[in-house]
């Protein structure tokens, strides 16, 4: 079989949850605050993956108003009972400190690609839900159990709980069926069943570098649960120096000929800070089930970067240009694109077929919780060009539109097009590069503004090479100029996203921005969009 190169889902993919359905293959992962919620791809290969839909689009099933970053959709987990799609997530509204306000749900759908009901809401007890459906027509729910009286964590254990789908409730009493190892902090449950045993696979350690895949069994649902031989089937907190870090949350898929692979989250540090500018991604191992019933990764524990795979990856389309237009009918973004948090899309941007300009509509900061107009696609590449050309005529300094490298409010690089407060147009970068501890919470470095004509258009693009990132703008019939220093890239990454260790999870975008901070609801016309990979030696690792 070929040998295929992880990760295979690049840049901001965490949580995998993965399903086979006849010859296809489904990977659904978390989406937090960008809406709309949960990526589902799919394969037919293991290797060749596409983002095909994203179910949670409106505000009955998604509302992420208000919720901070990296909060929102957290852990999705897709199933499928032999009659229809099951799909269940946390909306997460408060993580910090020592509550957690999660609430869990689940909508069904007859196709991958919907319609998708509106939501079943199930418990607020923890977060990480899924859905197991035993073989006698059974169905239970499991969640990480968050208990904010203990310490030095909150995390209590794996709760499971009957669903009857007859009445869409959970019924029954409730059990903490596990409570984890030494490593703590279990989350990410999954349920399965195999020659008589039940298995939970679990998440432990943390996002950052202890994370670890759990696995335990047991002859009941409701337990005990014993651990496997070796712990943890799949870790990388020993081996600091493996390409592949992070490495945890994991799902398991078997193949129609009987092979078994694991998916589960990763990540790429780049520089000696070990930052991870790509956030968690998706990776894939070959796994094997050996005479004791257990299972096991190959070669693992440690995660490989190479893995026998039933097809070859065609890496043509990763390193193609992407050149976009905004042309969808009903305000319908290229399927690369999110925004933050808001459903109601009409107040924030538009689309055109006529010419495919994109308008953001401005609203409030790039900080906001709440309404901001930024439309953004993931960085998937260590070096990569982005540009577009805005047209844009702010009457003053409380309204700016551009070009911004974003991971979060506290984590943004933004040259704008704004104005003095007398009116001149101007070229201003606001830069939030803030990581912990924090100091001046999300204080702005603002560069020295560049005059503009007070008409014509503005190409603004941006490079970044690894570490490196250079803003750069041409007016009308010029060349590119460079304007500002040259940034660190590496800030726009997990390990500087405004939290201590697990808790920032998201990972860095691209895109275009707008703010009205007078509350006029000042328009900005982006004409296009193009982002282009640049192979560099941080994109290549050896076997």
């Amino acid at each position: 079989m070929p040998l295929v190169r992880n990760p295979i889902l690049p840049g901001f993919n965490p949580d995998p949850s993965i399903l086979r359905v006849g010859s296809d293959y489904y990977i659904a992962t978390s989406t937090f605050e960008w809406y709309p919620g949960v990526q589902i791809h799919h394969s037919t290969d293991l290797a060749n993956w596409k983002v095909i839909t994203r179910p949670l689009t409106r505000a009955s099933q998604l509302d992420m108003r208000g919720d901070p970053d990296s909060c929102g959709v957290w852990a999705p987990c897709l199933t499928h009972d032999g009659t229809k799609f099951w799909l269940v997530y946390t909306d997460v509204k408060r993580k910090d400190g020592s509550y957690k306000d999660t609430h869990n749900y689940i909508v069904t759908a007859d196709s991958i690609t919907g319609p998708w009901s509106d939501p079943i809401y199930t418990n607020s007890s923890g977060f990480d839900p899924s859905l197991f459906h035993d073989d006698d027509g059974k169905k239970y729910f499991v969640n990480m159990l968050w208990d904010h009286r203990k310490r030095p964590h909150s995390f209590a254990g794996i709760a499971c709980q009957e669903f009857d789908p007859a009445t869409n409730k959970l019924v029954g009493p409730r059990k903490n069926i596990f409570a984890g190892t030494d490593l703590a902090l279990v989350e990410g449950p999954h349920l399965y069943k195999r020659n008589g045993w039940y298995y939970l696979l679990t998440a432990e350690g943390g996002t950052g570098y202890d994370h670890a895949v759990t696995f335990c069994r047991s002859r009941s649902v409701w337990g005990p649960y014993e651990t496997h031989p070796a712990k943890h089937i799949l870790t990388s907190k020993d081996h600091p120096l493996a390409a592949l870090q992070r490495a945890g949350h994991g799902d398991i898929v078997d193949t129609s000929d009987g092979r078994t692979y694991l998916v589960h989250l990763t990540g790429r540090p780049t520089t000696q800070l070990r930052r991870c500018v790509l956030g968690r991604e998706t990776a894939i191992q070959e796994a094997f089930w050996a005479e004791d019933d257990w299972l096991y990764v190959k070669n693992g524990p440690v995660p490989s970067l190479y893995v026998d795979l039933p097809a070859a990856r065609d890496d043509t389309p990763y390193w193609a240009p992407q050149s976009y237009t905004f042309s969808g009918e009903n305000n319908e973004l290229p399927l690369d694109f999110q925004w933050l948090r808001t459903p109601d899309t009409a107040r924030i941007f538009r689309t055109s077929p006529s010419d495919g300009v994109l308008t953001l509509i401005g609203r409030e900061s790039i900080g906001s919780w709440f309404e901001q107009a930024l439309v953004a696609r993931r960085q998937q590449h260590f070096s990569y060009d982005a540009e577009t050309v805005i047209d844009y005529a702010p009457e003053d300094e409380r309204q700016f539109a551009g070009l911004t490298a974003y991971y979060c409010r506290f984590n943004f690089f933004y040259l704008t097009v704004s104005a003095h407060n007398d009116g001149q147009r101007e070229l201003l970068i606001q830069a939030s590069e803030a990581s912990w501890p924090l100091g001046g919470l999300n204080q702005q470095r603002l560069l020295e503004p560049v005059q503009i004509p007070q008409e014509g258009k503005v190409r603004l693009k941006v490079t970044v090479r690894g570490k490196a990132l250079q803003f750069w703008y041409a007016l009308e019939g010029e060349e590119l100029k460079k304007i500002g220093p040259v940034f660190d890239a590496s800030i726009v990454s997990d390990e500087c996203g405004g939290h201590q260790a697990h808790g920032s999870f998201t990972g860095a975008f691209v895109g275009v921005a707008a703010s009205d901070l007078n509350g006029t609801a000042k328009e900005a016309r982006f004409e296009g969009f193009k982002y282009t990979p640049v192979e560099d030696a941080s994109d290549r690792y050896e076997a």
